[in-house]
C-alpha cells in the first residue's frame, strides 16, 4: 500500500521554523534600528554651546507664539511629591516598554498593521535623528530663563546623568523633536486603526499624558511635541496604510439577505478524462439530433407521396 501525504500535512512542517525566522528577523531589525538611532544621537554630544543657543531661540519663539509656559504644567505637578514622582516614573519607564508591547501585539494579532507601524516609526525616528544632529537643543530644565527644576534629579527617578556634558548613556542635548510624544501618538493612532472597539479613541489619553509629563518634568518644550507631530504626519503620508477591510471583503461575496456571505469556489479543474467525456457527450447529442432530423424528413416525404396519390 502506498501512503500519500495530504497538502495540509505537507505544508504543516516548515511553518513553525518560518515563523521563528520571521520573528528573529523582525527583532534584529528593530533592535538594529534602535541601536543606530542611539549611536547617532551621541554624535552631537559635544555641541553644548550651540545647544544652549538653540534653546534660547526656541524659548523666545514660544513666547512670540504666546504658548503657555512649561512652568504652568510643572507647578501643577509640584503640588504633590507623589504626583511628580509618578510623572518621573512615567517618563523613565513607560515610553520604551509600551512601544515594545504595542509592536509585539500588532505582530501577533495584526500583521499588516505591524508592518505599516514599523515603517512609520522607522521614518519618524530617522527624521528625528537627522534633526537631532542638525539642531542640538538643551531641554528647558537646563535653561536659566525658564526657571524650571530638573524633577528627575530632585525627586527621582531619572534616566539622565547629573552632568549632561559628560553623560555617556544618553544625549541630553537632543530635545527636538520629542520621540516620547511622537511614539506615544503613533501608538494611539495604530491601536485606533487596528481595532474596532467604540472605546478605541481612549488610546489618545496616552499621548496626552505623555505630553503633560515631558513638559511638566522640563525635559521638552511645547515645540518639541509640535515638531514630532509634524514629522509623524509626514511619515503617515509617505507610508501607505494597509487596506485590511478591503482584503477581508474580497474573500467572500455577499449572499441573499439573511444567509450571510457565500464563499467563492473555483470551478473544478479540466482534465483529459473530463474533456473526452465532454466530447463523447457532444458527439452523442449530435448523432441523436441527426437521427431525429432524418426521421422527420422521411415522415414528411411519406406524407407528400400520400397526398399526390
Amino acid at each position: 500500500m502506498t501512503s500519500h501525504t495530504t497538502p495540509a500535512e505537507a505544508g504543516a512542517g516548515p511553518r513553525p521554523s518560518g515563523g521563528r525566522r520571521r520573528l528573529i528577523r523582525e527583532l534584529l531589525l528593530v533592535a538594529g534600528l534602535f541601536a543606530v538611532y542611539k549611536c547617532g544621537r551621541m554624535l552631537s554630544t559635544g555641541r553644548t554651546d550651540e545647544a544652549f543657543r538653540n534653546a534660547a531661540r526656541v524659548w523666545d519663539a514660544e513666547r512670540t507664539l504666546h504658548l503657555p509656559g512649561e512652568g504652568l504644567v510643572q507647578s501643577l505637578l509640584l503640588h504633590s511629591d507623589a504626583l511628580v514622582h509618578t510623572a518621573n516614573t512615567y517618563y523613565a519607564a513607560v515610553h520604551f516598554p509600551a512601544t515594545v508591547v504595542f509592536l509585539v501585539w500588532l505582530y501577533v494579532r495584526r500583521p499588516a498593521h505591524y508592518l505599516w507601524t514599523r515603517r512609520v516609526l522607522a521614518v519618524l525616528t530617522g527624521a528625528a535623528l537627522v534633526l537631532h544632529l542638525a539642531f542640538p537643543l538643551a531641554p528647558p530644565r537646563m535653561l536659566g530663563a525658564a526657571h524650571l527644576i530638573d524633577t528627575g534629579q530632585v525627586y527621582g527617578p531619572t534616566v539622565y546623568g547629573a552632568a549632561p556634558a559628560t553623560d555617556t548613556v544618553a544625549n541630553q542635548f537632543a530635545a527636538m523633536p520629542s520621540l516620547h510624544f511622537g511614539w506615544a501618538l503613533m501608538l494611539a493612532l495604530g491601536m485606533i486603526a487596528a481595532t474596532s472597539s467604540r472605546w478605541r479613541f481612549l488610546w489618545l489619553l496616552h499621548p496626552l499624558a505623555t505630553l503633560l509629563v515631558v513638559v511638566g518634568t522640563a525635559n521638552h518644550y511645547w515645540l518639541d511635541a509640535v515638531v514630532a507631530t509634524l514629522l509623524l504626519g509626514a511619515a503617515l503620508l509617505l507610508v501607505p496604510r494597509p487596506a485590511v477591510r478591503a482584503l477581508l471583503a474580497a474573500r467572500s461575496v455577499p449572499g441573499p439577505r439573511g444567509t450571510g456571505p457565500v464563499p467563492v469556489t473555483a470551478p473544478p479543474p479540466v482534465t483529459a478524462r473530463t474533456a473526452v467525456t465532454a466530447r463523447t457527450a457532444v458527439s452523442a447529442g449530435t448523432a441523436a439530433t441527426a437521427v431525429s432530423a432524418g426521421t422527420a424528413t422521411t415522415a414528411g416525404t411519406a406524407e407528400v407521396v400520400g397526398a399526390v396519390r
